[in-house]
């Protein structure tokens, strides 16, 4: 009888953790709601308007997830220094917010997509002339507090460059625009919507260097999450409404968008 019992003990614990990960916590396929984490800085990528509601590329795309995942959803503003703590501290239970994946972050979070294929870019002044990352030798480029673009200039492509650190990318043009730096580098859309919304001529330089995978962020313990919102990528594919998202917000930025590639998913692993 004790044995019985003890197995009946143990199906219970299975059946009750079945849509739980490894540490306990709940998979976002069993949440009543979810809350997405967006940005609220970055103009026609996540963006928060003067009445609080958000809008930009970022935002559809969740937009998006959530309603192919079911859920009813919330947002909430997150910047890029917070990304992992939002997640790991549970106040979002998805993170949207131009999160590139890269080795360091993997440990520490789980990632569904890319959902999108980008590169690295360069943005400057009108008066100057850079065309690849190889011509920022000497200069002097602003980096963004929890970003690694400016990082990456210097470390990977071995750019002799200076790095100016700056809160925010509104900082940034800012420093740009007086002559505190010479440019900003990061993701070709932020910098495309940045210089949309800037209107002083800033342009970009169309480098394209460092491929840049843009991935959802989930715990690091979901699996049944990630594929779930994997699912809900293949089907932003194929039914167009990927290739229609970046019409609507980079459509006229000068944006090369002539070519949409499909991304290879990293695997919920």
């Amino acid at each position: 009888m004790k044995r019985v019992l003890a197995v009946v003990a143990a199906l219970v614990a299975v059946l009750a953790a079945g849509g739980c990960g490894g540490d306990g916590h709940e998979s976002i396929v069993d949440k009543d709601k979810l809350v997405i984490a967006v940005r609220p800085d970055l103009p026609s990528v996540g963006f928060r308007r003067p009445d609080g509601t958000f809008e930009g590329f970022d935002v559809d795309v969740a937009s998006y997830v959530g309603r192919k995942l079911g859920k009813p959803f919330t947002f909430i503003p997150v910047l890029a220094a917070d990304r992992e703590k939002v997640l790991l501290d549970g106040r979002a239970d998805l993170v949207l917010a131009t999160y590139t994946i890269d080795q360091d972050r993997k440990a520490k979070v789980l990632f569904a997509g890319p959902y999108h294929i980008s590169y690295q870019d360069i943005l400057m002044r009108p008066d100057e002339t850079f065309k690849n990352v190889r011509d920022l030798k000497g200069h002097t480029i602003c980096q963004v507090k929890g970003t690694n673009a400016a990082q990456r200039v210097v470390e990977e492509r071995k750019v002799a460059a200076r790095l100016a650190p700056f809160a925010d990318y509104k900082a940034c043009l800012a420093a740009l625009r007086s002559r505190q730096v010479d440019a900003v580098t990061t993701n070709d859309v932020i910098l495309a919507g940045l210089a949309k919304q800037d209107g002083s001529g800033l342009r970009l330089a169309n480098a394209q260097f460092n491929e840049q995978r843009t991935g959802v962020g989930l715990r690091k313990d979901d699996v049944p999450g990630c594929e779930e919102v994997n699912r809900a990528i293949t089907d932003m594919y194929q039914d167009g409404t990927a290739a229609r998202l970046l019409h609507k917000w980079f459509g006229s930025s000068g944006l090369n968008l002539t070519t949409i590639a499909v991304p290879q998913f990293e695997g919920c692993s």
